[in-house]
């Protein structure tokens, strides 16, 4: 008992860092996700993209899915030297080579985040303005919290509720003015824009769910590289091919246009920002939870317009020091939870193992 009785501090100490560390990880996901919008944006006012009419629908579609396309292979290429780096090239692989347990969920991980999410933002991006897309994103925390809760009973005490509610309504006072120019200068056929805000938000809140179930089991930094993959090869060998043969569209002469220096770069930009953005986001999960993770991580509309007033050189508005305050309370009232509750996240009552 005595023995039992002198780890106590030991624990203590371990769980504090744990947590610590988790709030770190969504803490970076959060700086790079906001900068990551910057070229997310840029991109559209280059070739191909800039050539495209307000009404031409067809290929606005096919623009917001060859930028999601060339967003996942340039994320995926650097996730590789990421982990080759840190000698996870051979756990890549064998979590790929457990397809049938392990790597399924990331296989769905990137079907949710890809063809919805990311297609769902620069659709938003292209037909309303990066505003819009990033306030729709910050409605995914309730579908991530909500799904982890209901599918393997991840727990959501008050604290983190309010926590959540602070940094979603934060994430609203900074963007609203500028939201309600943009729906005010939008016209009558950009509804596939609001769509794709909506798919942002349902994407990531199940791609959260499902990597917070899959990360129990291997290793994240391999995780997200396999789940960047997946996404690649939807769009490379499923999407854009069945676009082209199926639908008959313009996707080879697009691919071609988009061959252009100023495009490139900008795609290595997104690459580069989100790449890091995302192992540091699947880090978080297993260790503060997916509910935590998802919302920590909404700081980073904050962050996006610390970047868009340096790059455009205009000051903060009244109402981003009236966000950033309710950003930093709501990520405060998360962080200081006590750390027995932050020791089990999740019920284990009746929890099936992830790999079945």
């Amino acid at each position: 008992m005595s023995a039992i009785a002198g780890l106590a501090p030991a624990r203590a100490r371990h769980r504090a860092q744990v947590t610590r560390w988790g709030f770190i990880w969504a803490l970076w996901c959060s700086v790079l996700w906001g900068a990551w919008y910057l070229p997310g944006a840029a991109i559209w006012y280059e070739r191909p993209f800039a050539a495209i009419g307000a009404h031409e629908t067809q290929r606005l579609l096919l623009g917001a899915g060859l930028i999601a396309a060339f967003n996942a292979l340039a994320t995926v290429t650097f996730l590789g030297l990421w982990t080759g780096v840190f000698g996870k090239t051979g756990e890549v692989i064998r979590t790929l080579r457990q397809t049938r347990r392990i790597g399924k969920w990331f296989f769905l991980a990137g079907l949710a985040g890809g063809p919805l999410a990311h297609w769902g933002t620069f659709l938003a991006i292209a037909y309303v303005g990066p505003v819009f897309a990033a306030i729709a994103a910050l409605m995914y925390p309730i579908f991530g919290a909500l799904l982890a809760r209901l599918w393997y009973q991840e727990k959501i005490t008050a604290r983190v509720a309010v926590g959540i509610f602070l940094l979603i309504a934060g994430g609203v006072s900074i963007y609203a003015p500028g939201l309600v120019v943009e729906l005010g200068g939008a016209s009558g056929g950009a509804w596939p824009g609001y769509l794709g805000g909506v798919l942002a938000a349902l994407g990531w809140g199940i791609e959260g769910a499902i990597a917070g179930r899959a990360l129990d089991v291997t290793d994240s930094d391999a995780g997200v590289t396999l789940r960047f993959l997946a996404e690649a090869v939807y769009w490379f060998a499923v999407i854009l091919p069945a676009a082209a043969l199926m639908l008959d569209w313009p996707v080879l002469s697009m691919l071609r246009e988009a061959y252009d220096p100023w495009t490139i770069a900008w795609v290595v930009l997104l690459g580069l920002t989100y790449a890091f953005c995302y192992a540091a986001w699947y880090k978080s999960f297993p260790l503060i939870g997916v509910g935590r993770g998802c919302a920590f991580s909404t700081l980073y509309a904050a962050f996006a317009v610390i970047y868009l007033s340096v790059f455009t050189l205009e000051p903060p508005a009244a109402n981003f020091l009236l966000g950033l305050l309710l950003a930093i309370i709501g990520a405060f009232v998360m962080f200081t939870e006590r750390s027995q509750v932050m020791e089990v996240v999740r019920s284990v009552e009746g929890l099936a193992d992830p790999r079945t």
